[in-house]
């Protein structure tokens, strides 16, 4: 199955349970990015552990581990795009346009939010 921004953003939101969902003000966007952050730390644990324990050599079931917690790093950012008025189409398009001009002006390397 083949699934869209849109069709996501459906399927979750009809999930999302937590104070004052949906209606865009900073207590449910501090869930929703506080939420990020915890899942992409999830993601790094389990990359660490892959480190730690198996000599750096990522496994089929490792894999599946670590695809599962995007999976939530999504649900997370779809939320906070919706907190903040925004599909998830909208960023994904408004940050291919801002690395385009980067690499165009050739300053895709580098730091700073505005090169």
């Amino acid at each position: 199955m083949i699934m869209d921004f849109y069709e996501f953003e459906n399927a979750v939101a009809s999930t999302a349970i937590y104070p004052e969902s949906g209606e865009g003000t900073l207590t449910a966007l501090n869930y929703t990015v506080l939420g990020l952050a915890g899942e992409a730390g999830e993601i790094l644990n389990k990359v660490k552990k892959v480190y730690r324990d198996k000599g750096g050599v990522l496994s089929i079931e490792d894999r599946a581990a670590i695809s599962k917690e995007l999976g939530d790093v999504l649900w997370y950012a779809a939320r906070a795009a919706a907190e903040l008025g925004y599909t998830l189409e909208e960023v994904a398009e408004y940050n291919v346009e801002k690395l385009r001009d980067r690499q165009v002006r050739g300053v895709l390397a580098g730091t700073g939010d505005d090169r």
